[in-house]
């Protein structure tokens, strides 16, 4: 994580930064915990999935042995639960792909309050300008002025 203000690197749970003394918002160290894991989001993904069939499987069997139901009406009914699992299968592949940090597309708002002040590449080293001498515009001051004789 990174200092909003100042973009020194930050360790998670302070409430300031070290570098500048920017009091650090819940934005930036709460950040991390927005974004869910991607292992944890492919094994909810395969879980939900196979969970899924089975228990469709399991009630497609249910409603044809012990109900008695026609093909029709069993394949009517068991679209509802399948069109469920696969908006949760959608709402975990959007979770997935939608990109991590402040800078994703859904929040480009969020993206500007969260920028940080990170440093460019460093300007070409340089000798400083020279200044002037205090004691050389001193003895410049007191030299003497010749004028010379106006002769025409």
């Amino acid at each position: 994580m990174y200092c909003s203000s100042c973009g020194v690197t930050i360790a998670e749970g302070l409430s300031y930064c070290k570098s500048c003394g920017a009091k650090l918002t819940q934005n930036n160290r709460g950040a991390n915990s927005l974004t869910v894991k991607p292992d944890l989001l492919v094994t909810s993904m395969v879980a939900t999935f196979i969970f899924g069939l089975g228990m469709i499987a399991v009630l497609m069997g249910v409603m044809k042995v012990i109900v008695g139901l026609e093909v029709g009406q069993i394949l009517g009914i068991t679209m509802v639960p399948f069109l469920l699992m696969l908006i949760l299968e959608g709402i975990f592949i959007r979770l997935l792909l939608r990109g991590k940090g402040p800078a994703e597309k859904g929040a480009p708002a969020l993206a500007k309050q969260q920028a940080t002040n990170e440093l460019d590449t460093a300007p070409p080293l340089a000798l400083p300008e020279a200044m002037s001498s205090v004691t050389e515009h001193t003895t410049r001051a007191f030299e003497p002025i010749y004028k010379g004789s106006k002769t025409k």
